[in-house]
């Protein structure tokens, strides 16, 4: 019984260690963009950070997780960012972040599902996004839309939805 058990063991054991090798770390390069639109108001967050784990091949085994410095707002005009840091709040709350609940892949594109936290309040959320690789580096592309009142942001100014565009280039860790 031995004799079958332990090969089989190891086999099991050299399987989940391969299976776990296909998965690439990345890491942001600079410059990236992650702006935000919607009815009067556009700008960028200028401080990202992510912990990036994707399989092209295998997306479902793939983890995304982003955090947002709030402080890095930047709409071009200055009261507009402090107008933006209140709506958010940012003293309290001082980062939004984002996890991966599962990603997937459509045809030549993929899909993470998962939390997106703003301002204490977490929702669920999809980016649909592409992955250009180019060997040792490569860029995301992707988009969603947030309910500004689903995350109590509610100052005036602030629009029924905001469109998220990410462009974010990285490198292989």
């Amino acid at each position: 019984m031995r004799k079958i058990i332990y090969p089989l063991l190891m086999l099991l054991i050299i399987s989940i260690s391969a299976f776990a090798l296909a998965l690439t770390n990345y890491k942001v390069k600079t410059p990236y963009e992650v702006k935000f639109s919607g009815g009067r108001i556009s700008g960028v967050f200028e401080d990202l950070k992510a912990n990036i784990q994707f399989d092209k091949e295998n997306p479902e085994q793939s983890k995304i997780s982003a955090t947002i410095n709030v402080e890095s707002i930047a709409t071009g005009f200055f009261i507009k960012n402090n107008h933006a840091k209140d709506a958010l709040d940012a003293d309290n709350h001082p980062t939004i972040t984002f996890v991966s609940t599962a990603v997937s892949k459509s045809g030549t594109a993929y899909q993470a599902a998962g939390k997106l936290t703003m301002k204490g309040v977490t929702k669920p959320v999809t980016i649909h996004f592409t992955f250009d690789d180019k060997g040792n580096e490569g860029v995301f592309k992707g988009s969603f839309k947030v309910v500004p009142k689903e995350f109590n942001i509610t100052r005036n100014g602030s629009p029924d939805e905001l469109t998220i565009a990410l462009t974010v280039p990285v490198t292989k860790a």
